[in-house]
């Protein structure tokens, strides 16, 4: 067995953090390494412990988790960061992956699902929680009903392997190595697919590439 994924727990409320730590601290695959209750002390944190995930609060007494992930991202790339929440916030979801985060979590997702997410982030895989995806979702109905349309009908046979690829949270690199493509040409399509789209997130792309999965 490797290495355990350490893990930073970021959440102004102890009794959250307790219960992370209890949920958490005993599987063998996984190591808390620390933990913070403000933005601030989470970049610090981070920089001290050097995790692999930071399980962060959106919603922090002295800012934004969103921020706080864009900095500890900046400062160290190989970090990910899974954003835990109480709200399914359409411009929450579209900050933190801006910011870098790979994953957004309610946080009345069941324990099976956290770890599975924190599994997929530390993989280097993307993860929405699936109210969320919902919400996108509905973005793109409500797009149909106005009249624009079906907007996957435009993509080309190849743009629809590379978003089915992004809706499994493949990153460039991983979709380039399945595809036998450079990652530039991937960056291309996922570029052009996003406009094709309406979207400007990699993370609605996901959402609407689960929209198209055969139940």
């Amino acid at each position: 067995m490797g290495e355990p994924v350490r893990i930073l727990l970021v959440d102004d409320h102890e009794v959250v953090r307790a219960g992370l730590r209890m949920l958490l601290g005993h599987r063998p695959t996984l190591a808390i390494v620390g933990e913070a209750s403000t933005a601030a002390a989470a970049v610090t944190e981070a920089a001290r412990t050097a995790p692999d995930v930071v399980i962060m609060d959106v919603r922090l007494p002295d800012g934004s988790g969103v921020e706080a992930c864009r900095e500890i991202r900046s400062a160290r790339p190989d970090t990910r960061v899974l954003m835990l929440t109480s709200f399914a916030d359409e411009e929450a979801v579209d900050a933190s992956v801006m910011a870098g985060a790979s994953g957004y979590l309610l946080k009345q997702a069941g324990s099976a699902e956290l770890i599975r997410a924190i599994d997929v982030v530390a993989a280097g895989g993307s993860l929405l929680d699936p109210t969320v995806t919902g919400h996108l979702l509905e973005r793109f109905r409500r797009m149909a009903a106005s009249g624009e349309g079906d907007p996957v009908s435009s993509l080309t046979e190849q743009e629809r392997r590379v978003l089915a690829l992004v809706g499994e949270g493949k990153t460039n690199r991983e979709i380039a190595a399945a595809m036998h493509l450079s990652e530039k040409t991937v960056k291309n399509y996922v570029s052009t697919l996003l406009g094709k789209l309406h979207v400007q997130r990699r993370a609605a792309a996901a959402a609407f590439a689960a929209k198209q999965r055969p139940s």
